[in-house]
């Protein structure tokens, strides 16, 4: 037998093997989650089994973050319950300002992060509508009902956790690695077109940049996976960072007039793959031209370090951060926005008068607070709109086709089995609209089957809480249309402003940590608005003020040996980026720093003429 033969297969039916094996963790943690719950007694042991729902992902780190940053929006959400009910449970109008404030600005923290950080900020504010409107009536049990809900949360978290150990849940650092050297492969194929001389798209650089700068997140959650996380993390930044800083190494010598003949190019490329610094025996090649092939050279040594790094589980030679740009402004605006329509809502059902409408404000903020750490909020609305009805349907399916009469729990359990592992798999699908409906299928058909101890079949109540889920997504669409998100013309407008004023202004971040900061804006620029003449304008745009400010952050770091006066005269020169006068404080040092006289030099070439 063959050693192919051997190993297991690697798809069936149709479907990678490990995405059937994240759908059967998935349901395996839902039954010990419910079943843990059952036992406890626990006032909603449904609550236990939601959570795992939230929290199915592949890869154990990254469940075990997303875990942490819920207890912790948790814990922060209950103690604002706490604080909104004691004080404003007899001024109701009050209350609900107050509340749509309290959701607004944490939309506005979220806005301000990404990854599970975002989610755990948007957690705090929806868990208000979860304790405290549900218990508005009830001020003396909001405590007890933060607890109870405290307490399921950390049942599922222990689940979850349980049965990855136990299945062996991947862990994510070798992907990443590969993942990583993929972006790698693509970024030297970049450079070795610009050093051929072949039109660079910088669609496709920005592409790369976003790519680049999209997996901070999953960078974040390795340190969660073992006790050697921090150091994979810090390898893994540093190879992202490097990365970024061999594209802008690249862009740099894209700029440099080609006077290299073909024979000097074709000993370049060479010298690229070979990860060689080797140039005596080349051709003589213009001095900024070898400076800047020198700066593409070690940016790409510096990648290779940190890849093998993080493959054999080392501390890199060279550490950094992965800053995150958050524009503040845009972020203020998602906010108040989120406020509004969540003072829409309320005012609808106060209006309504609809014994009910405490549960579907529930659902309303859960799933604005959901949508707006995305890039598109009315799309994930209208998906939602989507999957609700999908997972109420399957819900009752499962209550009254599948369950039937059945109380025992083993029935209970295999019957969830089937629905359970189905969404989770389609979580793993890379159709986006597939994915999410899967995601949201997780959590709904656990909330619209009311799953309790002793399960009682009543078709009024199921049909009252399909109607609640599937109300939620429609009324938050039609807030949505009433007072628009930010517009991606108003989300490009904002950054690009951003970007123009900082070009020069001191950054607390090494030039390297910084330019990973400008491609996630650059990455959030690329990410948003309709692909034409205009979106290619804004893009080429970011990219040049991408290569002016880490040219000028480089630069300054060159200047700080010099005497005071003639440093101060350069960075003015650089921070105006004024080309001639670059050209002249870089002759004036050519005796006492050549190395900084000709990254000067490069930086006027790059810059061209003044920016107005």
């Amino acid at each position: 037998m063959s050693v192919t033969t051997a190993l297991a297969p690697r798809y069936f039916a149709g479907l990678p093997v490990a995405s059937w094996a994240f759908g059967v963790r998935v349901w395996l943690a839902v039954v010990v989650a419910l079943y843990a719950g059952f036992w406890l007694e626990l006032e909603s042991p449904a609550s236990a089994a939601i959570t795992v729902g939230i929290l199915a992902v592949p890869t154990r780190g990254q469940a075990l973050e997303k875990a942490g940053f819920r207890l912790g929006g948790t814990v922060i959400g209950v103690i604002a319950s706490i604080v909104l009910v004691g004080s404003l449970s007899q001024a109701r109008d009050l209350f609900f300002l107050a509340f749509a404030a309290w959701v607004g600005f944490c939309v506005y923290v979220a806005t301000l992060s990404d990854g599970f950080r975002a989610y755990g900020a948007v957690l705090a504010g929806y868990t208000v509508a979860l304790v405290a409107i549900q218990q508005i009536d009830t001020p003396n049990n909001v405590f007890d009902f933060g607890m109870q809900r405290g307490a399921a949360i950390a049942l599922g978290i222990a689940a979850i956790a349980l049965v990855n150990d136990l299945l062996a849940a991947p862990d994510r650092h070798l992907a990443l690695a590969a993942q990583l050297a993929a972006l790698h492969r693509r970024v030297r194929d970049n450079a070795t077109a610009v050093i051929r001389s072949e039109a660079a798209d910088p669609l496709v650089t920005a592409g790369l940049l976003r790519e680049i700068a999209a997996l901070r997140p999953e960078i974040t959650s390795l340190v969660a996976e073992s006790s050697n996380g921090p150091t994979l993390v810090a390898a893994a930044r540093s190879t992202a960072v490097a990365l970024v800083a061999e594209v802008h190494a690249a862009r740099v010598l894209q700029a440099l007039p080609a006077d290299a003949d073909l024979a000097v190019r074709d000993r370049m490329t060479w010298a690229l793959e070979a990860g060689d610094d080797w140039l005596a025996s080349m051709a003589p090649m213009s001095a900024p031209l070898e400076w800047a092939f020198r700066e593409l050279l070690r940016r790409d040594r510096d990648v290779r370090e940190a890849l093998a790094a993080l493959r054999s589980g080392n501390r890199p030679l060279r550490t950094w951060r992965t800053p995150f740009y958050a524009c503040h402004r845009l972020a203020a605006e998602t906010g108040v926005r989120a406020a509004l329509w969540l003072a829409l809502a309320s005012v609808v059902f106060i209006l309504a008068g609809w014994p009910a409408a405490a549960a579907s404000l529930v659902l309303i903020t859960a799933f604005m607070g959901l949508g707006v750490i995305t890039p598109n909020p009315r799309a994930f609305t209208m998906a939602a709109l989507i999957a609700c009805p999908i997972g109420a349907l399957l819900a009752g399916v499962l209550d009254f086709l599948v369950l039937g009469d059945v109380t025992e729990f083993p029935l209970l359990a295999l019957g969830l089995a089937p629905f359970m592992i189905g969404s989770a798999v389609l979580t793993t699908l890379a159709n986006p609209l597939l994915a999410g409906i899967g995601r949201m299928n997780l959590i709904v058909i656990l909330v619209v089957a009311g799953l309790t101890n002793q399960q009682t079949y009543n078709a009024e109540v199921f049909l009252e809480t399909a109607l609640l889920v599937c109300l939620g997504p429609a009324v938050l669409l039609a807030a949505q249309i009433l007072v628009q998100p930010v517009s991606d013309e108003r989300r490009q407008r904002l950054l690009i402003a951003s970007a123009r004023h900082e070009v020069g202004r001191a950054q607390p971040y090494e030039p390297e940590e910084a330019m990973f900061r400008d491609a996630v804006r650059i990455g959030q620029i690329a990410g948003v608005g309709v692909p034409g003449p205009q979106h290619r304008v804004i893009v080429e745009e970011a990219l040049a003020l991408f290569d002016q400010a880490a040219l000028i952050r480089l630069s300054d770091t060159r200047l700080r040996g010099l005497p005071a006066g003639l440093a101060d005269q350069a960075r003015r020169s650089l921070v105006d980026r004024d080309t001639q006068s670059i050209r002249r404080v870089a002759a004036y040092i050519q005796e006492a720093a050549p190395a900084t006289s000709l990254a000067l030099q490069v930086a006027s070439l790059v810059m061209g003429e003044k920016a107005p």
